[in-house]
């Protein structure tokens, strides 16, 4: 007799298409058949050693979040709630450029201190593997949820050339495209990039074509963080289609959205510019989050040749008073690439989190709004910041617009990421809230998109994108990663103001068949493992 068997689910499958009531029976990890309208019809119906009841709730694949930072969160956080009660059973990591595979003892140091912001400093860590596939059997020991996995373009080029703002030799380049193909041998799905952030931002277009080239030898996408959101933002995205074609590579562009108040009412400029590249034949997605602000670290919008050489040389830099004023001039009156070419609104920018507890009065505030209680110029209370939490703090930066986000998430190769930073007394919302969001707000509330609509830009078509055979819709043979919610109810219990609060409305989550969320509670099965690309035929 079978495991389980789900009765009476109105099953959105992932497709788009209409929804339907089903009984849905699982055994050994997959879904083994699915019975539709089995009571209405009379008919003989399924039989397992357990069977729920799913009277009023909506039975769909489980939810891709095509951009996440839990690549330490994973191995520290067995219970991972934070993403495990959102009805997430793949996150995609190794995202803008920066993680911790493929590394030697050296770089996985200066990688380490660099996104202390996004993934803490990982002294609870043992960092064990130094490869790609090492990292991903590390993973497979147990896990929350599934992760797939892009090789960071940025970490690549710290290894090969290191953190110095110069074009590589022709064997740094060699030994690039070596460790990229070595990465995708051994299960990447792809390759990111940080392309505001050092040492991935010094790659010339060159540069990035060869190592795209590889990845599309072996079926791989190409996920940059481009080089603006802000100023130049749309011609940043077309330097990215164009690069794409060029190495022949599919492309996923990061959180696509356009920032700033110059790009205020600007979305379908970017949707007219990837209408006509698919219509031409270009591989093209993207991933957003339901939210207007966005999230990084406060050293993070510095001008790039101030970081160049790694985290101790900006440190250095920010001490030394003439320096320290260059950088304040780029940030206030020039428009830092850092910060996207847009002069710094110090009134944007929140402080959610800091590495030094001593600093907690930063948090939750603005950096104007701490100046202004010290009576202070605003560059004076970040640099000082800064420098006593060496370049650990987070922000939140209040630059998005909603129309924006509203245009983008309709588009038809729209997919979900939640570009969650879990780090920080703060941390941004969308860490613990993005996919109920989009099913409460944006589906429910405001009718922005169906449901069977959203729940495929959740599902299927970021399974697509990571060529996965057997994932993204309910279909029979199809791995059991499946979420039950209840449309009337489901909702991101996260807020600015108390952002690690869980969702409501999702009471049962499976991974591999197995309950990972049982009555709305986090069970202690670890059924997650890393999800490997799947080679060329």
């Amino acid at each position: 007799m079978e495991e389980l068997v789900i009765r009476d689910a109105d099953v959105v499958d992932g497709s788009g298409g209409d929804s339907y009531r089903a009984d849905v029976v699982v055994d050994g990890g997959r879904i083994v058949s699915i019975v539709k309208e089995a009571a209405a019809a009379g008919c003989q119906r399924p039989k397992a050693r357990r069977e729920l009841d799913a009277e009023g709730l909506v039975l769909s694949p489980g939810f891709i979040d095509m951009h996440a930072h839990s690549d330490l969160a994973l191995l520290r956080d067995p219970d991972h709630s934070a993403k495990a009660a959102q009805g997430v059973t793949l996150e995609v990591i190794g995202q803008d450029g920066l993680s911790y595979a493929p590394v030697d003892d050296r770089t996985l140091d200066a990688v380490r201190r660099a996104i202390t912001g996004w993934n803490g400093p990982g002294d609870d860590i043992d960092f064990d593997w130094r490869t790609v596939g090492e990292y991903l059997d590390r993973l497979d020991r147990g896990i929350a949820v599934n992760a797939a996995y892009l090789i960071p373009q940025g970490t690549v080029r710290a290894l090969a050339v290191g953190w110095e703002d110069r074009e590589a030799t022709p064997e740094e380049l060699d030994r690039m495209r070596q460790l990229v193909a070595e990465g995708m041998e051994q299960g990447a799905v792809g390759m990111s990039s940080g392309l505001t952030y050092t040492p991935g931002m010094y790659a010339k277009d060159a540069e990035l074509t060869e190592l795209c080239r590889v990845v599309a030898s072996y079926g791989g996408y190409y996920c940059p963080h481009h080089r603006s959101y802000g100023a130049g933002a749309l011609e940043a995205y077309e330097e990215m289609v164009a690069l794409a074609r060029e190495a022949g590579c599919s492309l996923h562009l990061a959180h696509a959205t356009m920032n700033f108040g110059v790009n205020k009412g600007r979305a379908p400029e970017l949707l007219a510019l990837l209408d006509a590249a698919l219509a031409a034949g270009a591989d093209i997605s993207l991933d957003t989050y339901p939210y207007t602000p966005g999230c990084t670290t406060l050293a993070a919008i510095l001008p790039s040749w101030a970081s160049e050489g790694g985290p101790e040389q900006t440190i250095g830099r920010l001490v030394d008073q003439e320096t320290a004023a260059r950088i304040r001039h780029d940030l206030e009156v020039t428009g830092s690439d850092g910060c996207h070419g847009v002069p710094v609104e110090w009134d944007t920018i929140e402080i959610s989190g800091v590495g030094d507890p001593a600093l907690a009065e930063f948090v939750g505030r603005t950096v104007q709004e701490s100046a202004d209680l010290r009576g202070e110029a605003p560059w004076v209370t970040a640099r000082r910041l800064l420098l006593a939490d060496r370049l650990a703090p987070t922000i939140l930066q209040h630059v998005g617009h909603e129309e924006n986000v509203r245009a983008i998430m309709r588009h038809r190769v729209h997919t979900g990421g939640s570009d969650g930073i879990l780090q920080g007394a703060k941390p941004h919302p969308r860490a613990y809230g993005t996919f109920p969001h989009y099913l409460g707000h944006y589906v429910r509330e405001l009718r922005v998109l169906s449901l069977e609509e959203c729940v495929a830009h959740l599902t299927s078509r970021p399974a697509a994108r990571l060529r996965l055979p057997d994932r993204g819709l309910v279909r029979e043979g199809y791995v059991a990663d499946l979420v039950l919610f209840d449309p009337a109810t489901v909702a991101a219990g996260s807020s600015f103001a108390e952002p690690r609060v869980l969702p409501t409305g999702i009471p049962y989550v499976l991974v591999d068949g197995r309950f990972v969320i049982e009555d709305g509670r986090r069970t202690d099965v670890l059924a997650g493992r890393a999800v490997r690309g799947i080679p060329p035929a």
